[in-house]
């Protein structure tokens, strides 16, 4: 499976921007994917994670209510919405899936980064002041 994370870029506080991770090989709608963010010098960290079918989601608490993960199994594609976005915000984002494990059909949502199978190369937010 290919992760292909995009849509970071330059924003002003307050701002939006709507990033994208398009997977290539593998069973996309039995993944639970997430969204981790990373600042240089610091350990990964969890943003959000979404279930195979996008009913369940779960965010870290400081961006609840900002940003918003969802899904497109048509597309292959998971996204995450970040509106009023803050200076502590900037980081690279990474994307990720996590298939089933064994005996189960679907791969449940995690907020662990060691449970993920699939790594994106990562696309870069800066939100200035």
């Amino acid at each position: 499976v290919q992760l292909q994370a995009s849509g970071g870029g330059l924003v002003q506080a307050g701002g939006s921007l709507r990033l994208s991770c398009a997977a290539s090989g593998g069973s996309f709608s039995s993944y639970a994917m997430g969204w981790f963010r990373q600042i240089p010098g610091k350990e990964r960290t969890f943003v959000s994670t979404i279930g195979s079918d996008g009913g369940i989601r779960y965010y870290e608490d400081s961006v609840k209510g900002r940003f918003t993960i969802s899904r497109d199994n048509a597309k292959n594609t998971v996204y995450l919405q970040m509106n009023n976005l803050k200076p502590e915000d900037t980081a690279v984002y990474y994307c990720a899936a996590r298939r089933p494990l064994s005996g189960l059909r679907v791969g449940a949502p995690s907020t662990t980064g060691g449970s993920y199978d699939f790594w994106g190369q990562g696309t870069l937010v800066t939100v200035s002041s």
